[in-house]
């Protein structure tokens, strides 16, 4: 059954998003970050400014919730209402000019993500996903697209790095068994799965920052997000992950995962 998230949750969560926006989005391709070839030290500042921001929003607007964050951890982690955030996910592609990043605000109501909003502050576009809603692109209505075939499927990924020695080959299997893989993206890449543009993510050694946030924008969107074994995401959860926009192609998945 899914939770009632409160309108006033809502609008916290794209009140928090601008906020991120307006601390990260001067730095992105600016002198500053041009002149640190390659050192994360600004983008670590600006990733902190923003999580500061949130912080102090979020506690002045519900003081009663938690909130876990990647730059300054969790506080009342055992909260009934979780407040997760990640202000630049990808930071890879900042430090590069890219922007195939996001703001990231996921909140969980007793661990099970209920809201998730990935904000894209340079190009303006925002997805939000709310239990028992559906989820929107900028305001509008968007859906993953069928692809029950494996063979069909779009697949793609952040990095292989991302991967371990034992994971590596579970992820190759996937690979070798999809029509095309792509690499690059983040939290992009699940926004790219609820618009119906990719078929398949499948990544490893992910923290609930990275995809607190997700689950909600890709199943409201008609998708599931789950581990590789095809469960629910939850707070203790290892970190593997897979995205599939049409349900019916978890099963393959999750057998290609399994070897």
């Amino acid at each position: 059954m899914s939770v009632s998230v409160p309108a006033e949750f809502v609008q916290a969560a794209h009140e928090a998003a601008a906020l991120a926006g307006a601390a990260i989005r001067p730095l992105f391709r600016s002198p500053l970050l041009v002149e640190a070839k390659g050192d994360a030290s600004p983008v670590t500042e600006a990733d902190r400014a923003a999580e500061r921001a949130l912080r102090e929003f979020l506690h002045a607007r519900f003081p009663g919730h938690g909130i876990l964050g990647e730059e300054y951890g969790a506080e009342r982690a055992d909260a009934e209402w979780l407040w997760v955030l990640d202000p630049i996910d990808g930071t890879r592609a900042f430090l590069t000019g890219r922007p195939l990043w996001g703001t990231l605000v996921g909140l969980l109501h007793r661990g099970v993500p209920v809201l998730g909003l990935i904000d894209q502050p340079v190009l303006g576009e925002r997805w939000l996903g709310v239990s028992g809603q559906g989820t929107t692109f900028n305001g509008a209505p968007v859906r993953t697209r069928p692809c029950a075939a494996l063979a069909e499927a779009e697949l793609a990924s952040t990095s292989p790095d991302i991967f371990t020695p034992l994971t590596a080959p579970r992820f190759a299997a996937v690979q070798r068994a999809a029509r095309r893989t792509s690499w690059g993206g983040d939290c992009y890449l699940y926004g790219l799965v609820a618009l119906g543009l990719v078929d398949l993510v499948v990544e490893d050694t992910l923290k609930p920052w990275d995809w607190a946030a997700l689950a909600p924008v890709v199943e409201g969107a008609g998708g599931r997000l789950t581990d590789w074994a095809g469960n629910p995401l939850r707070l203790g959860s290892a970190g593997d992950v897979v995205a599939v926009g049409d349900p019916a192609l978890l099963p393959a998945v999750v057998a290609a995962l399994a070897g």
